[in-house]
């Protein structure tokens, strides 16, 4: 099951409708074009078609799938009490960068746990299944995580849960 927000359940839908009703009729027309140029064994544009045919019928059916197990949730109805998906988590980092071991300044950051299919940190929105997301997941305001990363271990006080 695909826990998504309304916006990225959306954004899913009018990409798969795009998909199927624009971008895949064009393609087969653009393959009829290139199989009508004669000696498919030296055609190229017959087989990036075919490639390109494959790559889309491929996302159709990723799309699909994620939309028939998706589970919309509604966010009016989540509470601030604990960090979980679709709450906003504002975390001060306690620990000594892992890179240089040296004391770091305070670092405060704000992420927006999300479904691995909407994370994108460029807009703080973060996997609950990163390992930031699981270690901050079910805990409270106030509490001090240990959370395992690539380049050591991070600890970060939850300072703040909103919805």
């Amino acid at each position: 099951m695909e826990y998504l927000s309304q916006e990225r359940y959306n954004e899913i839908a009018e990409e798969l409708e795009h998909l199927i009703k624009v971008d895949f009729p064009r393609l087969t027309q653009e393959l009829a074009e290139a199989r009508a140029q004669g000696d498919l064994s030296e055609n190229f544009e017959y087989h990036a078609c075919k490639r390109e045919q494959g790559k889309m019928m491929s996302r159709i059916r990723f799309l699909q799938h994620v939309l028939e197990y998706a589970k919309v949730i509604d966010t009016t109805l989540l509470n601030a009490d604990t960090v979980g998906i679709f709450r906003r988590v504002t975390v001060t980092q306690l620990s000594p960068s892992p890179i240089t071991h040296h004391p770091s300044p305070v670092t405060c950051k704000t992420y927006t746990l999300v479904n691995p299919h909407e994370a994108n940190l460029k807009e703080g929105k973060l996997s609950i299944q990163s390992p930031i997301g699981s270690a901050l997941k079910d805990h409270k305001v106030g509490d001090i995580v240990s959370v395992t990363v690539p380049a050591g271990t991070l600890q970060l006080r939850i300072d703040k849960i909103e919805v």
